[in-house]
């Protein structure tokens, strides 16, 4: 029989990626459960293999050869206490810096405590044998194919990382027996580029800069991403939480987040990741990301990430812009923007809610205010609306809890007495967190409104799971009826003992007459809290009509699959039609 490469996915993806990061040399000693990797590579001329039957022998055999020829050098083994003899090498390796790759076969790692013969315990490591320790399952869907493939470029780019060291996979065996893969899978190399390295070229296309949670942009920075977009007729896509207020920002999620359209310009062939983790979920379609990160960390969230930038963004912006090149225009930002434009002249009138008063109250804010908005239902509601553009805006999406919007707004609004400083937050978030307006600190520059919907309702929501349950939903997934079961009496008893000053509204005409009061730029004495009383069904109304504003024939044809057949069926209608 004539033997291949082993037709287990996650050490064909682990083999491909040792081929295109450039590690040929390894050191192989015997065993089972590393027996579809053995059984690959020394089928393959590409590898430079080298047997040792003492494992503690082969660690230090890898570190003279790393040391000696400057490459790294991989070393596999079997399970149990094989693997416990890479220790005294590794502990070399990490302190001389030495890129060592130890690849130790196993079990399902499911197998743990359950008295598997030959199986040990290698999910905690000591602090240094290696830089990076990861396990690489059995991949069972595309999902898990993503994982492993990430993961394992992020271990072999740590082997040279900020001067390198033994880095640890541990490859999970399904014990198969068929080598008869002829050619290894198209794998995704993701590469490291640092300050002071040679900078590549920006690449033909449609391209745009993705920007997630932010803190405010300096002068000096936004000028150099306009710079950017200008000479690449780039735009600057954002959430609230994004922060950059240049010429080229977007704030696209009412594009984005239509159920029933995929606008063809939210399909970029480059984009340009910034900043933390977005709340806004938005829909755009990256064939290529680049993540500008100082910490060079790989952060792949749209699951296209090929290159990571360890350096400040300003440099990198200064770096691209320093190459020759004519301006392109902007003829991409005129296309998206039109398109916005066009997509909220649609808009209806919406139910009051949560959406409905981000739109009048965006409008109305005060220039040079800080807003803060409670996650999630709150934050994607203003989304939808631009605001003030010296506005910061702010929300935990770090942690992405209920449990501290209120008083980080608290904690904000302490920074500059002269400035006002909003926030918006569902009743649940609020009485979560209500402790913290009683605090002697608050001061007169804090108003906040609370959306009173007597639930979480985002579980409510029509696209939500949950939602599926119904009036049962409010039982313990939306838990209805606490703090008050919106009462018009609690929050206002005791906002109003603590010195705030109360408003409240419960319909349109009642939020109208109170807008100007709250928003008012003039000193008050006091702090304020507005309190909205709204019904869950209108609010999720008012997103199912926000995000139903254009609908193409496909996106009808995916709606219609997902009202008849239901999740699956529009997954499978998504992949039958390309998107």
């Amino acid at each position: 029989m004539v033997y291949h490469y082993t037709d287990a996915q996650n050490a064909q993806i682990l083999i491909a990626l040792m081929k295109a990061h450039g590690i040929r040399k390894a050191v192989l000693s015997p065993g089972t459960t590393n027996v579809i990797f053995v059984g690959s590579v020394q089928q393959d001329p590409y590898f430079e293999l080298y047997s040792s039957v003492d494992e503690r022998s082969a660690a230090y055999m890898a570190c003279g050869l790393a040391a000696e020829s400057g490459e790294p050098v991989a070393i596999s083994c079997t399970g149990a206490t094989a693997s416990r003899n890479y220790l005294p090498g590794l502990t070399e390796a990490f302190y001389r810096r030495l890129p060592v790759l130890a690849i130790t076969g196993s079990q399902p790692v499911s197998r743990i405590g359950h008295g598997f013969p030959q199986m040990i315990d290698r999910t905690n490591q000591l602090n240094d044998i290696s830089k990076m320790s990861i396990n690489v399952p059995v991949i069972r869907c595309e999902e898990d194919r993503w994982s492993v493939e990430t993961s394992i470029n992020a271990a072999l780019l740590e082997l040279r990382h900020r001067g390198g060291g033994p880095v640890h996979i541990n490859l999970v065996s399904d014990f198969s027996r068929n080598f008869d893969v002829r050619e290894l899978p198209a794998v995704r190399k993701i590469d490291r580029v640092c300050a002071g390295d040679s900078m590549p070229r920006i690449p033909e296309g449609r391209i745009a800069v993705f920007v997630g949670a932010h803190v405010p942009f300096t002068r000096q920075l936004t000028d150099s991403i306009d710079v950017f977009c200008e000479k690449n007729d780039a735009v600057v896509l954002c959430d609230q939480t994004s922060n950059y207020r240049g010429r080229y920002r977007v704030l696209a999620n009412l594009l984005a987040d239509q159920d029933q359209y995929d606008s063809p310009l939210l399909d970029v062939d480059l984009l340009i990741h910034l900043g933390a983790i977005s709340g806004s979920y938005m829909q755009v379609r990256p064939k290529r990301v680049w993540r500008v990160d100082p910490e060079g960390k790989i952060q792949d969230t749209f699951k296209k990430l090929d290159l990571v930038f360890e350096m400040e963004e300003q440099y990198f912006f200064d770096a691209c812009n320093n190459r020759k090149g004519p301006n392109s225009g902007n003829s991409y930002l005129t296309s998206i923007i039109s398109e916005i434009d066009e997509i909220r002249g649609k808009v209806p009138e919406l139910p009051f809610s949560n959406i409905w008063c981000a739109q009048q109250l965006s409008a109305a804010l005060p220039e040079k205010c800080s807003i803060h908005f409670g996650i999630l239902n709150s934050l994607r509601s203003w989304n939808f609306w631009e605001t003030p553009s010296t506005a910061n805006c702010f929300s935990n999406t770090g942690g992405f809890g209920i449990d501290g919007g209120v008083s980080a707004l608290l904690g904000a609004s302490l920074s500059d007495p002269d400035i006002f400083f909003f926030g918006v937050t569902g009743d649940l978030a609020f009485f979560y967190d209500m402790n913290s307006i009683g605090n002697r600190h608050v001061g007169t520059n804090l108003r906040l409104m609370v959306v009173n919907n007597g639930r979480g309702t985002e579980f409510r929501n029509y696209s939500h799971t949950a939602a599926g349950f119904g009036d049962d939903a409010d039982l313990f997934m939306a838990a209805a009826g606490h703090f008050g079961c919106k009462s018009p009496d609690v929050l206002r008893h005791y906002a109003e003992d603590l010195g705030f000053e109360y408003m409240s509204a419960s319909s349109k005409q009642d939020f109208l007459a109170n807008i100007d009061r709250f928003v008012q730029s003039e000193s008050i004495d006091r702090p304020i809290i507005f309190e909205i009383f709204t019904d869950t069904q209108d609010e999720s109304d008012a997103l199912r009509k926000i995000r139903n504003l254009v609908i193409s024939p496909k996106g009808a044809l995916k709606q219609a699959a997902k009202d008849v057949l239901g999740a699956k069926g529009a997954r499978a209608i998504k992949k039958l039609s390309g998107r």
